[in-house]
């Protein structure tokens, strides 16, 4: 088994702080991983690191209602973009966490991702152990898994991905959401909140 914190270095984001609601860069790329309506008016972009204490929170606080309301339903299209926060055993843990997300492929990413959110206590604890578990409930055998984690183009990719994004969209911390290009500051966002922010999206997509 593969010690997955010694080879993860990567750096952090920048300390400063985001400014409320600045207008982000946000092009989808090929690399995004999204659910919901590709055609949908308003695209609400999350940059979480699924070591992430306060993601996790919002994960398990928020994310079902907000998924049932307007992923399930075809109102927006959510995208998840990587980042790799905190210090090196929060940053380890998630370079990979996404790297097993990754190799589930676009099929079973957000499966895998729903799975480290929900054991992210025990992620802490035991990072193999945890994620070796998750990759076997998606039939990944022992060698599949150890290829997973320890593929250096893979975390090459991830290190490239989540450094452009945090420097061409200004992001700070996480959890950051972007609704149509409008950025919140990082941080825990109620459902109200984002209720209101897509709600006000979908008014001025309709004026076109």
């Amino acid at each position: 088994m593969p010690d997955v914190q010694r080879r993860f270095v990567i750096g952090a984001l920048a300390a400063s702080g985001l400014s409320a609601c600045h207008k982000a860069v946000v092009p989808v790329t090929s690399d995004d991983m999204s659910l919901g309506n590709p055609n949908a008016k308003v695209t609400v972009i999350e940059y979480a690191s699924v070591a992430c204490p306060v993601c996790g929170r919002w994960y398990a606080e928020v994310w079902p209602a907000f998924k049932a309301r307007y992923i399930d339903t075809g109102r927006i299209r959510y995208i998840l973009r990587e980042m790799l926060v905190g210090g090196s055993t929060e940053m380890s843990a998630a370079a990979a966490g996404f790297l097993l997300a990754r190799c589930a492929g676009k099929d079973g990413y957000f499966k895998v991702v729903d799975s480290i959110f929900k054991n992210q206590q025990a992620l802490f604890g035991d990072v193999n152990g945890t994620l070796e578990t998750i990759a076997k409930s998606m039939g990944m055998s022992d060698a599949e898994f150890n290829a997973c984690i320890t593929n250096d183009q893979a975390l090459l990719a991830l290190n490239t991905r989540t450094q452009h994004n945090a420097e061409a969209n200004q992001i700070t911390g996480t959890p950051t959401f972007v609704i149509n290009g409008k950025a919140f500051p990082a941080g825990y966002q109620a459902l109200t909140t984002l209720d209101a922010a897509i709600a006000a999206a979908r008014a001025a997509a309709a004026k076109g």
